[in-house]
């Protein structure tokens, strides 16, 4: 079980996309028309092996445009687990009595996902999603892969969730995907194959969320000094991008 995705929502998706070409050193984007059916237009970045996503809302009364009104502005939307066996973990998703909100399979069984209700675990809309071949990613577009570029980036590694009560989400979160949260300092981890989900308490007053994901860069300091040129840094240092906090870990 990998983290193959992360989802942020934004107001304004063409500077969100620029800051984010910017900052990360990413230069493509694919516009999935499959998320049309949502009322949203979006843009996906490859990140090595991984995923980085932003939506906004094209009409009204969209789940992601009701979210931006409830946290007050831009923020983390989405976490996007690749699962070995969909049929596996659609089963602990029912054990769990956690609501699924959207479930697709496609060309015969080989591209299928689920979306949990983010009620039933809190924190951000989780989808557990299955590819065949396993490095596969159907939402990255035709030929992603010609896109990748790690100069700047290698890949996202753990997504941040803050809430009232982390203990008590991670748990959740637990039951759901069949891993057992452990301690983590002031807060809780699950771990990934190859990144983890952290859950902290609220940090920035706006309630419980996704608050930020990791990103491993392979010089930390210049990434840092280009989202403080683009007034993306606040004073403690921490970096924002779609309202999203941006943990840089060493590559």
């Amino acid at each position: 079980m990998r983290l193959r995705q992360i989802a942020l929502v934004a107001k304004d998706l063409a500077a969100a996309e620029n800051d984010i070409r910017a900052v990360l050193g990413l230069d493509y984007a694919y516009d999935d028309p499959g998320v049309g059916k949502f009322g949203l237009k979006n843009a996906v970045f490859p990140v090595g092996e991984s995923f980085l996503e932003v939506v906004s809302p094209k009409q009204e009364g969209t789940t992601a445009g009701r979210l931006l009104e409830k946290r007050g502005g831009d923020g983390g939307y989405m976490v996007i687990l690749q699962v070995p066996d969909i049929a596996e973990a659609r089963a602990r998703i029912a054990a769990a009595n956690a609501r699924v909100v959207e479930q697709a399979d496609f060309q015969d069984g080989k591209v299928a996902m689920s979306h949990v209700h983010p009620r039933d675990i809190g924190g951000a809309i989780l989808s557990l999603d299955y590819m065949d071949p396993w490095d596969r990613w159907e939402w990255g577009g035709p030929g992603w892969r010609d896109h990748v570029r790690t100069d700047t980036s290698v890949g996202l590694i753990g997504a941040e969730l803050q809430a009232d009560d982390p203990g008590g989400m991670a748990r959740r979160w637990g039951e759901v995907l069949g891993r057992k949260p452990a301690q983590a300092g002031e807060g809780w981890r699950i771990a990934l194959d190859g990144g983890e989900i952290r859950f902290v308490a609220v940090r920035d007053g706006r309630g419980e969320g996704l608050g930020g994901f990791d990103v491993a860069v392979r010089d930390p300091a210049a990434v840092a000094a280009s989202a403080g040129a683009r007034g993306l840094a606040g004073a403690d240092g921490v970096i924002t991008l779609s309202g999203a906090r941006v943990n840089l870990v060493q590559a």
